[in-house]
């Protein structure tokens, strides 16, 4: 018995012994600023899965400029700017911008959603290299 406390006592003075090189923490991976992430995706068609399921779509066009679909032949246009550590976007109809912290795991994008941390965190499923469909306007009879 007078052992396993003697161990606890030393137990604290042994970790602060430790230096902050000695403690290897799996950190956060580092977001990617504007300009990585134009060139990164300038000119790609790239689709987006969520939990193993296809979550959308976004063409990223010339001078920031984007076209997003949730592949249901509905298509959003808008524009990415940087803001800080976040891309953000801004489409057609919705003015609030939708902020995401982007980086590059195993050779894909992950992108994780920064107006609700926790909420959700996309991957790029591939880069098909294709036009994204978007249906024209819905009209009526």
């Amino acid at each position: 018995m007078f052992s396993r406390f003697k161990r606890m006592l030393i137990l604290p003075f042994l970790l602060v012994g430790l230096s902050g090189a000695d403690i290897v923490l799996a950190a956060e991976p580092e977001p990617m600023d504007g300009a990585a992430f134009d060139a990164y995706t300038r000119g790609k068609t790239l689709f987006y899965g969520q939990n193993g399921q296809a979550y959308g779509a976004e063409v990223y066009l010339e001078n920031r400029r984007v076209r997003w679909s949730f592949l249901d032949g509905q298509c959003k246009e808008g524009f990415w700017y940087e803001q800080g550590n976040q891309i953000c976007f801004v489409y057609e109809d919705n003015p609030d911008p939708q902020c995401w912290a982007f980086h590059t795991e195993n050779g894909r994008l992950i992108a994780r959603f920064e107006n609700l941390p926790g909420a959700t965190e996309l991957y790029e499923a591939q880069d098909v290299g294709e036009e994204m469909v978007c249906l024209g306007p819905e009209v009526g009879v």
